[in-house]
């Protein structure tokens, strides 16, 4: 098959291409994170109701994650990737002009994070059919690198200019960014070459269901981006509140330059990416498990340095294990069910966001900082027992 291969300009330019898309998807998608205290005190409610603002947004993307798979196998994957970046742009700009009404906010929210569901699990599939498998790794861990430098970029623009002048011009600034970048995804990526094309009806999408849930590695490998993504969003969705207060007392910019922790994700992402393309996989996943562990333990020492290492290795962890365990899905998956594994691994990885992240609001106001992080041990925890099932799982034909 005539695969993009790692050497010559088409391969530069198409994995730069699908950073710019998972930079823009992440860059909106969690813009609202690092102003979540500062809706709570604007509109008068709990950081737990302030944090739907995420929540609906990863919501509504893991619902719809699983159709637009189905119906991506008769249309041009680019065209829908790129569709999904524009109009989510300009829902972040529409997004700027709410001052008082947090239900209509959430709402738009809500519709943007449905938009986006055309990206990230078509972007899973396009990497798997169109890169040669020997680069999978390596390409996976570019295109997840993306998603740590936007979500870094989207999180420091916005809480910079909502310091300096108000969260509305922040995230209209970032929308405006993000529909710059979606018009440069649209020239820069290639057509879709190896779509495998099927005929969508619901005996087609009830067979595909079966058929993935039948491969108990994939369902291991389900389970662990619903553990890891809800730990991961519950410690930065509600980092903010206690360092904003005593004995820190951490301005809205200081807080979102804490997210520039956010790079050593796009270093893990690759590195450990390749590794595993080298390496066992399994151990490469429990290793970055394991960081992500002594990285949420360690902030629960006073000392801001102490916790702001602890953000870094839990960060380093996440998104190498991500990393690995999202293109295993890819390896692990049949040819003509690949759109759809990616999709349903998305799908349970942003239902941990919305549901995980959600009550970690919970937890914070009744057990302190110290209850959110015994919230999040537990689930990293058992996505290591799923890690260490994945390999010895049968596969029901």
């Amino acid at each position: 098959m005539n695969y993009i291969e790692p050497a010559g300009k088409s391969f530069r330019k198409t994995i730069l291409a699908l950073f710019l898309g998972s930079f823009v998807t992440f860059a909106d998608l969690y813009s609202t994170q690092p102003v979540i205290p500062v809706f709570a005190k604007q509109f008068g409610v709990s950081p737990a109701m302030a944090s739907l603002t995420l929540s609906f947004a990863t919501g509504t993307l893991a619902i719809c994650l699983l159709l637009v798979s189905f119906f991506s196998e008769n249309i041009d994957r680019k065209k829908i990737m790129g569709t999904a970046l524009t109009l989510s742009a300009l829902l972040s700009i529409c997004v700027s002009f709410i001052q008082d009404d947090l239900y209509i906010l959430i709402a738009i929210r809500a519709i943007q994070g449905a938009v986006l569901a055309g990206f990230p699990a078509i972007a899973m599939a396009y990497i798997n059919e169109e890169f040669h498998p020997k680069s999978l790794g390596y390409v996976m861990g570019i295109y997840v690198s993306g998603s740590s430098i936007g979500g870094l970029a989207g999180r420091l623009i916005v809480g910079v200019l909502t310091d300096h002048f108000s969260w509305n011009i922040a995230i209209g600034s970032l929308g405006a960014l993000s529909l710059i970048i979606s018009l440069a995804f649209w020239w820069m990526l290639p057509a879709s070459q190896h779509t495998v094309r099927v005929g969508v009806s619901l005996s087609r999408i009830k067979t595909s269901l079966i058929n993935n849930f039948r491969n108990g590695r994939l369902v291991l490998l389900f389970g662990m981006a619903f553990l890891l993504m809800g730990s991961f969003v519950t410690i930065y969705n509600f980092v903010g509140i206690p360092l904003m207060g005593p004995p820190y007392h951490l301005s809205q910019t200081l807080i979102g330059f804490i997210f520039i922790i956010y790079l050593v994700g796009t270093f893990s992402s690759t590195w450990m990416g390749k590794l595993a393309d080298q390496y066992s996989r399994r151990l490469v996943l429990l290793i970055g498990i394991a960081i992500m562990l002594m990285g949420a333990l360690l902030t629960l020492l006073d000392p801001l340095l102490l916790k702001i290492m602890g953000l870094a290795l839990f960060t380093f962890g996440f998104f190498g294990a991500h990393s690995i365990a999202s293109s295993w899905v890819g390896r692990l998956a049949d040819k003509s069910e690949k759109a759809q594994a990616s999709a349903l691994y998305l799908l349970f990885y942003y239902a941990g966001s919305s549901v995980v992240g959600a009550s970690g609001g919970l937890f914070l106001m009744k057990f302190g900082w110290g209850g959110v992080i015994s919230a999040v041990s537990i689930l990293i925890l058992l996505a290591a027992a799923c890690a260490m099932m994945v390999e010895k799982v049968k596969i029901v034909k």
